[in-house]
């Protein structure tokens, strides 16, 4: 069993890299340099004002980190309390008309007909060939209104994609309207303690807010769109609330003394210790939901009827063989990063990492990515090419840490 225990994280990294990866630090000297190139979103100077290191991510000025904790620091203050993140640069956007469900379920895998009013889904957006164009969650806020939250990354992509689908739709007749909305902002509060918080601050049981269901709530004298979801494993809110609101709001939650701010570098780590995926590295175009771990998110009425884009490709692979598979793996030595080799005992090339850091909750070094079926099964023995130089890891089951999410 390959279970070996790593030297302890230090107190202080020293870098942000050394836990969110390279990716989130290329272009913090670009930000500088040419700020103007950037989008920003309505929270950027109180970022600023609150000692936000910022880069640049998706086409975004977004902070990193904060002054007044490091990466490490905020990823455990996380886990033990609550932070609070900006996610203004996702892709927010309502869907109305009386084929509203119809026209989504046309590019997702979820069975969005059969959502109780208030509840939400984690889905994905195919293409032709079965590939994720983007995961998306979909929550119905009405029986006249879906809310769909997406990728900043992809916003461009899927706005594209959905705005050529809809023509067609249309043309055929089919009744839909779909409008960004972007005068909204959107954040999000996460951690053990963030029902605590959002309770001092609205009058709301939260003992009846499950998780993955939104509500209209009054938080600290603002209207917001609330949703029990979040992307790090705990417990916590994603609230949508208007520009000219969010700074007043953020400073409610940040004068709470068990809430502090958060970046990009602690939201990658602790999205990777709860095993969800980020796209373009961990999901992509070419990767279909039964080979990406995501078969859970198609309705089991959507895998009778299909009726989405490559339901004739996807379909098949559930009870068909596929050729990767998406895996957890704990690796010993030095961190497995984005595009290091997974090798079998053999010595043979079977995958590729495509996410991977230090844990600071398990001490160890996890990472995802794939590995040829046959391969993916828990406890398989294998190993991964870091700086030209091989070390052992081992498959294991994903959440590498508990989700602690509120079920009631």
């Amino acid at each position: 069993m390959l279970v070996a225990t790593l030297r302890a994280l230090p107190s202080r990294l020293p870098s942000v890299s050394s836990l969110c990866g390279a990716r989130l630090m290329a272009s913090s000297a670009a930000a500088a340099a040419g700020a103007s190139a950037f989008k920003r979103t309505a929270l950027y100077d109180f970022h600023v004002a609150q000692g936000g290191k910022m880069v640049e991510f998706a086409g975004w000025d977004m902070p990193v980190q904060y002054a007044s904790l490091g990466v490490l620091a905020s990823h455990n203050w996380t886990r033990t309390h609550a932070s609070l993140f900006d996610v203004s640069h996702m892709l927010q956007s309502s869907w109305t008309g009386p084929d509203r469900i119809k026209f989504i379920e046309s590019l997702i895998v979820a069975d969005v007909a059969a959502l109780p009013v208030g509840s939400s889904t984690l889905s994905v957006f195919t293409n032709a060939n079965g590939g994720i164009i983007d995961d998306t969650v979909v929550n119905k806020r009405s029986d006249k209104e879906l809310y769909v939250v997406s990728n900043a990354g992809c916003a461009e992509k899927d706005l594209k994609h959905i705005r050529e689908r809809l023509v067609d739709f249309q043309n055929k007749g089919g009744d839909v309207d779909v409008k960004v909305l972007d005068h909204l902002s959107l954040v999000a509060l996460q951690g053990p303690s963030a029902a605590k918080v959002l309770a001092s601050l609205a009058n709301v049981d939260l003992a009846k807010f499950g998780f993955m269901t939104s509500r209209a709530i009054n938080v600290a004298g603002v209207d917001a769109y609330v949703s029990r979801c979040g992307y790090t494993g705990e417990d916590g809110f994603e609230i949508s609330v208007a520009h000219g609101d969010v700074v007043k709001l953020s400073q409610a939650f940040l004068d709470h003394p068990e809430v502090e701010l958060a970046g990009l570098g602690a939201r990658d780590s602790l999205r990777l210790e709860a095993g969800l995926c980020l796209y373009g590295h961990d999901l992509d175009d070419t990767v279909s939901p039964i080979e990406g771990g995501l078969t859970w998110t198609i309705g089991q009425r959507r895998r009778t009827e299909g009726g989405f884009l490559g339901a004739d490709k996807i379909l098949p692979q559930i009870k068909g063989p596929v050729a990767r598979r998406r895996v957890g793996l704990i690796v010993e030595g030095a961190p497995a990063r984005e595009g290091a080799e997974i090798l079998n005992a053999a010595g043979e090339t079977i995958g590729v990492v495509t996410s991977g850091c230090p844990s600071p909750v398990l001490k160890k070094n996890i990472a995802m990515g794939y590995v040829k079926s046959g391969f993916h099964k828990s406890g398989t023995e294998l190993q991964v090419k870091v700086r030209q130089r091989l070390q052992k890891a081992q498959i294991v089951k994903m959440p590498f840490v508990p989700h602690n999410y509120f079920r009631g």
